[in-house]
């Protein structure tokens, strides 16, 4: 059976991969395998240019050793100024060579402020990028990057339309720096379990933390982890052998 993010009985435990060099990249990968990775997120936007090439993407699918693998291919980092239409290549490119899941945002081809463009002819080629990744056997995720707390009508509303939009899995990160956001978020990530239909991840940065920790218990269905806070890491993504615990050992 191919990996899959679908349909898993849990939240799938997804290491982070920020990774400049195969080496690196490895040595976290086996790390985070001690620690119950059950996925992994390679954020191929931070491998430098000399890396990214079928024979570096064979072999760090590989060392997953059967795990999904998640693939981002975002505009900067040490992408640059690479132009959408190439990077959507890329996506291609690891689709063929393994990844399971590909990130599409929501706003490639045409840059918007919520990540979600309403160009048609962008959503066109999104639809049209989505359906291409479908044919070479991947899933594929839509991401909105807002940053800002978003009330829940919009929220919804952008979940819906990245669904009609062909995503298999839908992302969206907002913002909470208060406790009453906070709570919101967690309202709406339980608002989106019940009228999405399908797999979400809803996330939220800003001063609280407790939404990236206790959305799994009310519909997401992965967590984003890093095996160790460092230069290399997101600060915000909680750890993983934490995570295992808050998911496995609340009884929520």
């Amino acid at each position: 059976m191919n990996p899959t993010f679908l349909n898993h009985p849990k939240p799938l435990l997804t290491a982070m991969l920020i990774c400049e060099t195969p080496d690196l990249a490895i040595g976290r990968i086996r790390n985070a395998l001690c620690d119950g990775a059950e996925a992994f997120c390679l954020q191929a936007e931070w491998l430098k240019p000399e890396y990214q090439n079928p024979e570096v993407y064979e072999q760090l699918i590989r060392e997953m050793r059967d795990r999904p693998c998640y693939v981002t291919n975002y505009r900067g980092r040490n992408n640059g100024d690479t132009p959408d239409e190439v990077l959507a290549e890329g996506l291609l490119t690891w689709a063929k060579y393994g990844a399971t899941l590909c990130d599409v945002p929501g706003d490639h081809y045409c840059k918007h402020p919520m990540q979600l463009t309403d160009d048609p002819e962008a959503i066109r080629k999104q639809m049209e990028l989505i359906d291409k990744l479908h044919a070479q056997g991947a899933e594929v995720l839509m991401s909105s990057h807002i940053f800002t707390f978003t009330p829940a009508e919009k929220v919804l509303e952008v979940a819906l339309e990245q669904k009609r939009r062909g995503a298999d899995v839908v992302k969206i990160v907002t913002g909470a720096d208060t406790m009453e956001q906070q709570l919101e978020n967690l309202r709406i990530t339980n608002l989106l379990k019940e009228e999405l239909g399908i797999p979400f991840l809803f996330l939220s940065g800003g001063q609280c933390s407790l939404h990236r920790r206790l959305g799994i218990h009310l519909g997401c269905c992965m967590v984003l982890c890093t095996i160790e806070h460092d230069a290399n890491s997101s600060f915000p993504q909680p750890m993983l052998r934490i995570m295992k615990s808050v998911r496995d050992d609340m009884g929520f």
